[in-house]
């Protein structure tokens, strides 16, 4: 994807919630750092502190720790016209317990944490945004915990593909797994069942 192009992507992005002038929008543009990532590649990894907050341009990334045994737990997907990264750290600078991992080539615009209160400082009704932002973050959040509570493995798989039917066929089944929470073998029985209804 061209830098025009990503950059029509995350201003659209951002212009739901909050309108722009033009020179508002060159000098967002001019505070993002552009990022590639390969196929299997780290983005980020446990320990680190994220430096940056991400918006995926091209792309899909996975979100995940691991357990005391080494299996993966996956908190996320994250595709184009997404934003990823880890707020928290991002926020108090603690290291992150999260690993990001590309699952296909992507593309990405970052923002620093220093261009972040920059921003705020010269354009602040981004702050509106990343509270909007970081609102619909936790709600989503709060869904997923609560679908783990409260939802069978079946229930979650059939939630997954609802809110994300476009994402399905872009994650291998050991991935959708490790992020419904069960085996990759029950995760086949369950598809198998799902696609028969």
């Amino acid at each position: 994807m061209n830098y025009e192009q990503s950059h029509k992507l995350i201003l659209d992005n951002v212009g739901r919630f909050i309108d722009l002038t033009e020179l508002e929008k060159r000098k967002y543009i001019s505070l993002l750092t552009r990022v590639k990532v390969k196929k299997k590649s780290f983005l980020m990894q446990a320990g680190e502190t994220a430096a940056y907050e991400y918006f995926i341009t091209k792309g899909c990334l996975k979100v995940y720790t691991l357990d005391d045994n080494g299996a993966p737990h996956i908190s996320m997907f994250a595709i184009e016209d997404y934003w990823t990264g880890d707020m928290a750290s991002f926020i108090t600078r603690e290291p992150t317990a999260y690993f990001i991992k590309a699952t296909e080539d992507s593309e990405l615009l970052g923002i620093s944490r220093a261009n972040y209160q920059l921003l705020f400082q010269e354009i602040p009704k981004f702050e509106r945004f990343y509270r909007i932002l970081y609102q619909r973050s936790l709600i989503a959040y709060i869904k997923r915990s609560n679908h783990g509570i409260s939802l069978s493995a079946e229930e979650r798989y059939i939630v997954f593909k609802k809110n994300y039917p476009n994402l399905v066929n872009r994650i291998t089944q050991k991935d959708l797994a490790a992020y419904i929470g069960i085996t990759p073998e029950f995760m086949s029985k369950i598809i198998t069942k799902v696609n028969r209804m």
